[in-house]
């Protein structure tokens, strides 16, 4: 199941131009039988992450892909919350088994240098913590790439969803690895 917000609903394109339908499509392609639930909700904050997980834990996944704290971030939200919400979603999916993909973000400079340092620093350390596979940041090759964006310059076009499913696959090939390991 990939979770998160409107970077993995992937707002502004058709479905099957997300990444989670890009995912599949390429571990069917290479011979993995694994279907890969968009359960991205634009506009949600860590928080709205957490409060939905009973929820996403009723599909019984085998692996949960978490990208959140985004809108967070965008929002100011004060980083310790963002932490302990991460934190608490780690702590339920560790407790059901669930093997956990966390994806990194990194916040906008315009926030500040000391906002940003915090903000940057909650993903490496509840992955130190809880060490799920970690795919440090996100949009990596992605963001501040005009070609790679929509208009907004804030959601990957489908050029950027390529991008990100080809940076994330091997995360997710270690993922299943710890899944059928």
């Amino acid at each position: 199941v990939a979770v998160g917000d409107s970077l993995t609903a992937g707002q502004g394109l058709a479905e099957e131009e997300s990444y989670p339908a890009l995912l599949e499509k390429k571990l069917q392609a290479d011979g993995y039988n694994y279907k890969v639930v968009n359960a991205g909700v634009s506009a949600e904050t860590s928080s709205g992450t957490l409060s939905r997980l009973d929820w996403l834990l009723s599909m019984n996944p085998d692996i949960v892909i978490l990208e959140t704290g985004a809108n967070d971030g965008l929002r100011g939200i004060e980083p310790q919350v963002v932490e302990n919400n991460i934190r608490e979603i780690l702590e339920i999916l560790k407790e059901k088994e669930v093997v956990v993909l966390l994806a990194g973000m990194k916040m906008v400079r315009n926030l500040g240098p000391a906002y940003v340092a915090r903000f940057n620093a909650v993903y490496p350390k509840l992955a130190e913590e809880f060490e799920p596979v970690f795919f440090p940041f996100f949009l990596e090759g992605v963001a501040m790439q005009g070609a790679l964006n929509q208009a907004d310059t804030i959601h990957p076009n489908g050029q950027g969803y390529r991008k990100i499913t080809e940076n994330i696959y091997p995360y997710v090939l270690e993922a299943i690895r710890r899944r059928e390991g």
